[in-house]
């Protein structure tokens, strides 16, 4: 019999992670290995554990689970990210495989495809909820060829985007907005993902390509 495929729960609602990795428990095939909280102690956690699959939540404190998944990759390019979320945007099933996710699933998925799928991404596949995988199908089938999606930045996004378009570090830009220098790192992390940037410099080309800042 072969070894149970780990797996680490990234999740900020402690009942939903009790609750999967109760679900989970029942599986002989699958062994959880720890549980994460935030975003940044998932990456901490990824890193340190190296369990076969991560089931990622999108929506998490501290750093979320796009930009989670970009640092685990960065730092353990091997690591399988499964994003398992509430959310069906297709926005956020591309910001998640552009950040190295390798599946999707939605959390009102049933146990058994849960399960179906950390295997399938454990031995490699890619695989997007059929359901999602559809309709990202027909809304690129009916967009204008010319049609671009907004970019939804907050209001402090902007003004971190702005001053890191001018230039300034994480701790001028700190300074300036009287947050913590955390904060800011969040922010930008938050903005890369959102503007599918790689890097800063990118970053402020995108901004100023569609509008979002404007040269003073």
């Amino acid at each position: 019999m072969s070894e149970p495929i780990t797996v680490l729960i990234v999740e900020d609602m402690r009942l939903v992670r009790t609750g999967l990795r109760a679900l989970l428990e029942l599986e002989p095939s699958v062994r959880v290995v720890g549980e994460a909280g935030d975003g940044e102690e998932g990456v901490q956690m990824a890193l340190r554990l190296r369990p076969d699959v991560i089931l990622m939540d999108i929506r998490l404190p501290r750093m979320d689970g796009i930009a989670a998944t970009r640092a685990i990759l960065e730092a353990w390019p091997q690591a399988r990210v499964l994003v398992l979320t509430v959310f069906e945007r297709e926005e956020y099933v591309f910001q998640a495989m552009r950040a190295g996710a390798v599946g999707y699933l939605t959390k009102d998925a049933p146990l058994e495809e849960l399960v179906a799928t950390i295997h399938r991404v454990h031995a490699g596949e890619v695989f997007i909820q059929p359901e999602i995988a559809s309709r990202m199908l027909r809304e690129v089938a009916t967009a204008a060829p010319n049609s671009r999606a907004p970019f939804e930045l907050s209001e402090r996004e902007r003004e971190v985007l702005a001053l890191i378009a001018q230039g300034l570090s994480n701790r001028e830009v700190a300074a300036r907005l009287h947050i913590t220098e955390g904060t800011v790192k969040n922010h930008v992390s938050n903005i890369l993902s959102k503007l599918h940037a790689e890097n800063r410099t990118q970053a402020a080309r995108i901004a100023r390509q569609h509008g979002l800042i404007r040269d003073e």
